[in-house]
């Protein structure tokens, strides 16, 4: 199930105008592999709101973004691990 109210319209949109176009429904229930989505996760492009300053677009592996606090400051940080930069 879909909880989003603006992906549920516009899976909707797409789903109409596919069984339109290729004249072919599409079931209203069917499986999604979870190793799909989980691979999906993996690469789902994500955004980290950091107070009003930043925002940090991550398009890849979340495993390579460590989160931490350091006390001496009072605050949280992100390490971010890369081989090169582009």
């Amino acid at each position: 199930m879909i909880g989003n109210e603006q992906a549920i319209e516009s899976f909707k949109n797409f789903k109409n105008q596919y069984e339109q176009e290729f004249d072919s429904p599409i079931a209203d229930n069917f499986i999604i592999s979870e190793n799909a989505v989980k691979k999906q996760a993996r690469v789902y492009k994500s955004v980290l709101k950091l107070d009003k300053n930043f925002h940090i677009y991550i398009h890849g592996d979340k495993e390579l973004i460590e989160k931490g606090f350091d006390d001496g400051r009072a605050m949280n940080y992100y390490k971010v691990y890369f081989k090169e930069e582009g």
